[in-house]
């Protein structure tokens, strides 16, 4: 444990899982004005395979109350560490601490693969509550920006759509198919910024796959073709229903798949009882994705930076 004059600094542990959900609602709360942080996705960052608590995560204290929290993780095995870090306004100070800890080990994992150099990735609300001039100052600066994007739905608005001439849909409640949407999205998004290329056993576990619904996971086919696009959906979020992924192989864009699979997910998402289907958007994808979902009615709520920092790898 490190302390400070009022702080103390302490790895997390599983048990943690509520302070820290509360904490990062707390954080939603100010900047985007209501909490979207659910218990699960706290409990399964936690627990993740490649996430050493111990060494890979801090809770920063001022006298009992959490005010920040930063997690490090390795999913590439080469140079690239991602990072979480959440503080409260007025903690800048607990932040900063957490955030030297981070890039400290950021660097031992990156030398620990064997690479020169660690290239970590840290994504922020554009409003954030972490001062960005501090991370400028630690020589970060952004390199991506992403729109998290909404829509209202209604079961008499959007009804769920019939399928195009010569196009099948299926649900991945099948363990094949699960295995397909994993082929599929590992391939449609390929070339997307900050993708890494995951075994379908990691995939599993980045997406906590204990808790998936996969009536919730549709793949489209074309007859003549074959399976050639797939949307994964998710239904545990507080605030809104959630698309998590949404990829139409190369071949076969240009066919409206990709809003048939956006209209299907309106469609299912409101007869579950949902008003709102949220998904985030890289506004620089060269897919077309952003164009895509403004033409269905989707609007931006709010932006989120990807900052980047280079640091020389520790052996």
């Amino acid at each position: 444990m490190h302390a400070g004059s009022t702080m103390t600094v302490r790895a997390a542990s599983l048990a943690d899982a509520p302070l820290i959900c509360d904490l990062l609602n707390a954080v939603d709360t100010i900047e985007i004005g209501r909490p979207e942080t659910d218990l699960h996705s706290v409990e399964a960052d936690l627990a993740h395979a490649e996430v050493d608590l111990e060494r890979d995560s801090w809770l920063a204290f001022e006298a009992d109350r959490l005010v920040a929290y930063t997690l490090v993780w390795d999913e590439s095995g080469a140079d690239r560490i991602d990072a979480d870090h959440y503080v409260l306004p007025g903690h800048q100070g607990a932040g900063g601490r957490l955030l030297e800890l981070a890039e400290e080990r950021a660097r031992v994992r990156a030398g620990t693969n064997g690479a020169a150099q660690a290239v970590v990735h840290l994504n922020l609300n554009q409003r954030s509550t972490t001062d960005t001039s501090l991370l400028e100052a630690r020589g970060w600066q952004r390199v991506r920006r992403y729109h998290v994007m909404e829509r209202p739905i209604s079961s008499r608005a959007d009804p769920v759509p019939e399928p195009p001439a010569g196009v099948t849909l299926r649900d991945c409640t099948a363990e094949a198919d699960r295995r397909r949407a994993h082929a599929l999205i590992a391939e449609t998004f390929a070339a997307h910024f900050d993708h890494q290329e995951r075994t379908y056993e990691q995939w599993l576990e980045d997406i906590d796959a204990a808790r998936v619904d996969w009536s919730l996971v549709w793949i489209a086919s074309l007859e003549g073709v074959g399976d050639v696009a797939v949307l994964r959906s998710r239904n545990d979020r507080p605030g809104t229903g959630w698309v998590s992924n949404l990829g139409v192989r190369e071949g076969a864009r240009g066919r409206g798949l990709g809003g048939y699979l956006l209209r299907h997910a309106f469609g299912v998402f409101a007869q579950l009882g949902r008003d709102e289907l949220g998904l985030g958007v890289d506004t620089l994808n060269e897919s077309g994705a952003l164009r895509l979902y403004e033409a269905h009615g989707m609007r931006k709520r709010f932006a989120v930076d990807t900052w980047e920092v280079t640091l020389p790898a520790k052996g």
